[in-house]
């Protein structure tokens, strides 16, 4: 089924030609069919090419999603135009009365800063709080995983002594997890970042239980029960040159920074990179949007506040 993206995203040329069916918004509303409104809060720097990537993704499964743009206005993007951010970008004003099936919260590259140093730190509570009772699920990705763990939970980051980077094997640690379904007991992910969480900080939440982890990086994938928020530490999004491009950045600018593990064939970058997790991706986020967002949530999305607004009295009358 296709995906429908704003009219003129530089990213339809790039799905077209990766045979991912795209659709505009004429063609779309002549169809007998609600997709799934997903609403993408996209904190990267790179801003074209994250909405590529998460765009192919999303668009590389059987249902039909309208996926949406939102930015923060609390923070002037550098690499990518304004008129980009004007014409395809929403802010959180223009969305909040609105209720959507799924919403992605990226990674921004900002880990290494205490998370209320973040410029625009009160503007994304205010979404993620807004999350609670407007999105089916939410799913976090990186520094959008460990923010959402801190705000909601507590759960705290650490820093690494060097940065996590390269292509690492994980597995499944809860193996009866939908969100997994499918995959191989070994499958491979991205990592980026200079800091992560602890296992232990994650078992003390009773809402919140583990799915995946590496021996080398640590935990992967986090869920509620009923995965109405999942976090994700790793870049599954990535393209093949994604972690040669942050490579080659650090390495020319002078920054302390390795080859990317199990990246280059002999971890000579002199080589082509080989992409070993485009198939797990596109399960995981086929999985996501299948089992978590499709499956479960209202036709009537309306019906979506008055739903979880009960469920969390429900959940406090038990607390007490």
């Amino acid at each position: 089924m296709p995906i429908k993206i704003p009219a003129g995203l530089p990213a339809r040329q790039t799905l077209e030609s990766e045979n991912i069916f795209v659709m505009d918004s004429d063609r779309a509303v002549s169809q007998d069919i609600r997709p799934l409104h997903i609403l993408i809060l996209n904190l990267m720097p790179t801003k074209i090419a994250t909405e590529t990537q998460l765009a192919r993704l999303l668009g590389n499964t059987p249902i039909q999603v309208d996926m949406e743009l939102l930015r923060v206005r609390t923070h002037i993007a550098k690499n990518v135009s304004a008129e980009h951010m004007i014409t395809y970008y929403r802010t959180f004003e223009e969305v909040k009365d609105r209720f959507y099936d799924g919403m992605i919260i990226t990674g921004a590259p900002v880990e290494q800063m205490e998370f209320e140093e973040v410029e625009y730190w009160s503007e994304l509570c205010e979404i993620m709080e807004w999350t609670k009772t407007h999105v089916y699920s939410t799913f976090h990705i990186c520094w959008g995983a460990q923010a959402a763990l801190y705000y909601h939970y507590g759960v705290p980051k650490y820093p690494l002594p060097e940065k996590l980077f390269g292509i690492y094997p994980h597995k499944v640690t809860h193996k009866g997890s939908i969100l997994f379904r499918g995959f191989d007991d070994i499958f491979l992910v991205p990592q980026s970042r200079h800091t992560t969480i602890y296992r232990e900080d994650i078992e003390k939440v009773k809402e919140l239980k583990i799915l995946s982890e590496s021996d080398e990086a640590g935990v992967y994938a986090v869920s509620t029960d009923g995965g109405t928020q999942i976090f994700i530490t790793g870049h599954s999004e990535y393209d093949s040159k994604t972690l040669e491009q942050e490579y080659l950045r650090d390495k020319n600018a002078g920054l302390p920074i390795h080859v990317p593990r199990n990246y280059y064939p002999d971890d000579d970058d002199t080589k082509e990179p080989i992409n070993s997790w485009r198939s797990s991706a596109n399960l995981l986020y086929s999985n996501w949007l299948n089992y978590f967002v499709y499956q479960n949530t209202p036709y009537d999305l309306s019906t979506l506040w008055e739903m979880r607004r009960t469920s969390v009295n429900t959940k406090d009358e038990l607390d007490h």
